[in-house]
């Protein structure tokens, strides 16, 4: 099957990702959280709403990874 798929040309290979990848976003109860992926979001909501970072646009994260560059 993989000779199959690389007979293809990047752009479809790319949709078909994209089209694969957005099946499984369209069904959320295939992959239910487990209680440990319920903990750290929980985790991470309280750490939100104590600190109030509300992060940075991501130009200036971008910019700054270039500068490390």
């Amino acid at each position: 099957m993989t000779a199959n798929l690389r007979a293809l040309p990047i752009d479809e290979r790319i949709q078909l990702v994209e089209d694969i990848w957005d099946s499984i976003a369209a069904d959320q109860t295939a992959l239910p959280m487990t209680d440990e992926q319920r903990a750290e979001l929980d985790l991470r909501l309280d750490a939100y709403e104590s600190d109030k970072i509300k992060g940075r646009k991501a130009s200036e994260v971008i910019a700054d990874i270039k500068k490390q560059l």
